[in-house]
């Protein structure tokens, strides 16, 4: 009997000595993805601590707790009185509010029970515990959505964001589709050419599409903010065009047997299977908008009636910066609207990216 239980458990050891080594690997990953992910949000809860805090909450933060804390008061005969939490011989405490200080005796009032006169305590009231209670300022957010006029600056940006994204989802799936599709002589040799600019620097290209939109007198407009997206884009044809080709072609010659033009085969065959990476480019490209600072200030520059969100922001920055609780309220209302989208289509959106990027 003894012979036979030693090799049962023998034989069933390396069963838990796996199980026991993919939790440690379990627990582990999920460990670092935990202090990566506290790490990663760390500075966005800074932001929205310092957003709901007043200018005294955030002087009192620097070398005390980090919540928007407000001393407790207690109105006694017309006037406010600080309550702190004082302790008796008895060895119980309370939270009574200091009428008149004293070097060795102190008097304090029951808030729960005023009618009972004041309380004499000796001892030094600096040493005792000021009672205070969270009291955040959401008033901050009502403040500078008046200051700065959200409703403007959300309705230029979408708007430039929403036509722009038309046009780069329209042009890109185009020459996605002909690159995916169509056999043109020397296609591969045009493909890397395209995919080259990806690696040329905005700033090289600054000066001649400025001085060209001058030219032609698109500055102080939206135009030259929104025409260039009707025109592809390298990195957005490139996750498009991978896409399409993971979509088998027997589709599209099945279509055409039935008659069907190129342009149905993608508006009634490849657009419909592929929505993942049209969604995540069209993702892509409103994120790009809404974040775009530089091209704004340089073609809006004098017009505030027409910048968006992000120069709005950065001027409101510059002008309140002795108000980090009102930048910082600024900052998050910005962030809300591409976060909301993001929720709503992360789903989508990894799926797009996945499959674009690994499967082809």
């Amino acid at each position: 009997m003894a012979a036979v239980t030693y090799s049962k458990s023998v034989n069933t050891s390396p069963y838990y000595a796996v199980r026991l080594r993919r939790f440690a690997v379990t627990a582990l990953v999920g460990l670092f993805a935990l202090v990566l992910g506290i790490g990663y949000l760390l500075p966005f809860g800074n932001m929205a601590l310092i957003a709901v805090k007043s200018q005294d909450q955030i002087a009192a933060s620097g070398d005390g707790p980090i919540w928007p804390l407000e001393p407790e008061v207690y109105n006694y005969e017309g006037k406010d009185y600080p309550i702190y939490t004082v302790p008796f011989e008895d060895g119980t405490s309370r939270e009574l509010a200091l009428v008149k200080k004293g070097r060795q005796t102190s008097q304090f009032v029951d808030p729960a029970n005023p009618d009972a006169g004041l309380v004499d305590w000796a001892g030094n009231w600096r040493g005792l515990a000021q009672v205070s209670t969270i009291a955040p300022h959401f008033d901050n957010f009502g403040i500078a959505w008046d200051i700065i006029n959200f409703p403007r600056l959300f309705g230029n940006t979408v708007a430039i964001a929403l036509i722009g994204m038309v046009g780069t989802l329209l042009s890109s799936i185009a020459v996605a589709y002909a690159f995916a599709r169509f056999p043109i002589p020397g296609k591969n040799i045009l493909f890397l050419v395209l995919i080259g600019t990806i690696i040329l620097p905005r700033q090289v290209t600054l000066i001649p599409t400025y001085a060209f939109f001058a030219k032609i007198g698109w500055t102080q407009s939206w135009l030259p903010l929104i025409v260039p997206h009707f025109f592809a884009n390298a990195y957005n044809v490139f996750l498009l065009r991978q896409f399409f080709m993971t979509l088998p072609r027997e589709l599209d010659e099945a279509a055409m047997i039935d008659g069907a033009s190129p342009f149905t085969v993608l508006y009634r065959v490849i657009i419909p299977q592929s929505w993942p990476a049209i969604i995540s480019v069209g993702l892509f490209h409103f994120i790009f908008a809404w974040n775009d600072y530089f091209g704004p200030l340089l073609y809006l520059l004098g017009k505030p009636d027409l910048q968006p969100i992000s120069v709005g922001v950065q001027i409101f920055n510059f002008q309140y910066g002795q108000r980090p609780e009102l930048v910082q309220a600024t900052s998050l209302m910005a962030m809300i609207l591409p976060l909301v989208i993001f929720f709503f289509a992360q789903k989508v959106f990894m799926r797009g990216v996945v499959v674009t990027g690994v499967e082809k």
